[in-house]
């Protein structure tokens, strides 16, 4: 009878069925969501220009802040301001705030003093920041970012129109020659592909602080980092983890609308920084935690059945057409978003970061569970 191709106890036949299956859900990743990301058009929105508060919060990033800020003050957007919360800096952070705010009258300061967050985390002092800010639209960055060009506010302001509370951009890494940079990057462009390409297809889940804009009426709506005030990060993604809905948020991927950041320089401090990413994504709603899940899931399984498949050395030419399917959509697609995202040379590395991200993420995973201390700063 024909089921009986289907049920059977030969191990081979078993596997291409699980193989196939996985192969399946894979294209279906790439093709239902990545896509949307691939082929986004960005809507026409309404052109009136709402007033913006820039809120950094900023603890001993002197050097950062004299790089970046004046950079972030000069920015050609008619009503802003830059709230900077200086949470009890101890170098000269607090000297060259005062300076600036000489020069740049939109420049607010406010300083925290050591013995008042409790919390030893950004909630606090980004909390404060929002409260301080006289503005309905915030837009969120860090010292050691920097917008990359004087359009940035206007290009994160413009993806505002009806209903939408939240405004997802995207954080980029300063290109260097390691290997330790291109693992960094891609990993940081796999994500941004992931949240932006799930928040068009109206399952949003998260944003990054790099650079993210969301109303302050939505914050206090929201009893701003309450529920998980206790976490010492999660005040980006948690945070739109929560107050995300499939209507009120858009994305804005221009390269105006970019900042950029130096990533971490060495593996362990990468590793620190990916753990407490990691610590906070199992906070996440149920749903997000399962969509992620099946599809960690079934990147690693397809990479463990192709070897064991073509190690059985049977039904070759199905196991090498899915292969080849799935690599030259994933190819294709990726080679989209990173046109996209003005990110177009780490496109070769694709298989084998992938793996390798794919064999580091658990080790992650359970690094947390041994340790959980997770700091700001």
């Amino acid at each position: 009878m024909w089921y009986h191709s289907f049920f059977t106890n030969n191990p081979a036949d078993i596997l291409l069925i699980v193989f196939i299956a996985v192969a399946v859900l894979q294209l279906f990743w790439y093709w239902f969501f990545f896509s949307r990301l691939a082929f986004y058009r960005k809507k026409k929105t309404a052109s009136s220009k709402e007033p913006v508060s820039v809120v950094i919060c900023a603890k001993n990033e002197y050097e950062n802040l004299r790089k970046n800020l004046p950079l972030i003050l000069e920015q050609d957007y008619p009503d802003y301001e830059v709230v900077l919360v200086d949470d009890a800096s101890e170098d000269d952070t607090a000297y060259l705030l005062r300076e600036l705010a000489k020069t740049h009258s939109h420049l607010k300061v406010v300083t925290i003093r050591d013995n008042v967050n409790f919390f030893s985390g950004k909630k606090f002092p980004l909390s404060i920041g929002i409260k301080s800010a006289k503005n309905d639209i915030l837009l969120l960055t860090d010292a050691d970012c920097v917008p990359e060009s004087n359009k940035w506010i206007e290009q994160m302001q413009s993806g505002y129109g009806k209903d939408v509370d939240i405004v997802l951009g995207y954080g980029r890494y300063e290109k260097k020659n390691s290997f330790l940079n291109i693992l960094i990057r891609f990993d940081t462009i796999h994500i941004v592909i992931q949240y932006l390409s799930f928040a068009l297809s109206g399952i949003p889940y998260m944003g990054v602080g790099r650079n993210l804009s969301y109303r302050k009426k939505m914050f206090y709506r929201m009893n701003g980092f309450q529920s998980h005030y206790m976490l010492k990060s999660g005040d980006d993604d948690l945070f739109i983890n929560q107050a995300a809905k499939s209507r009120n948020v858009n994305i804005e991927i221009s390269s105006e609308s970019q900042t950029l950041s130096i990533p971490k320089l060495t593996f362990k401090e990468w590793f620190a920084q990916k753990k407490r990413h990691l610590s906070t994504s199992s906070h996440y709603k149920f749903k997000h935690k399962f969509l992620l899940g099946l599809y960690y899931f079934t990147q690693l399984s397809f990479y463990i059945l192709a070897v064991l498949m073509l190690g059985f050395a049977t039904n070759i030419i199905i196991v090498s057409g899915l292969i080849v399917l799935r690599l030259a959509s994933q190819i294709f697609i990726f080679k989209k978003c990173l046109n996209r995202l003005n990110e177009k040379y780490l496109l070769l590395t694709l298989p084998l970061i992938e793996m390798i991200l794919l064999i580091l993420n658990p080790f992650m995973a359970l690094a947390n569970l041994v340790n959980k201390e997770n700091k700001w700063k």
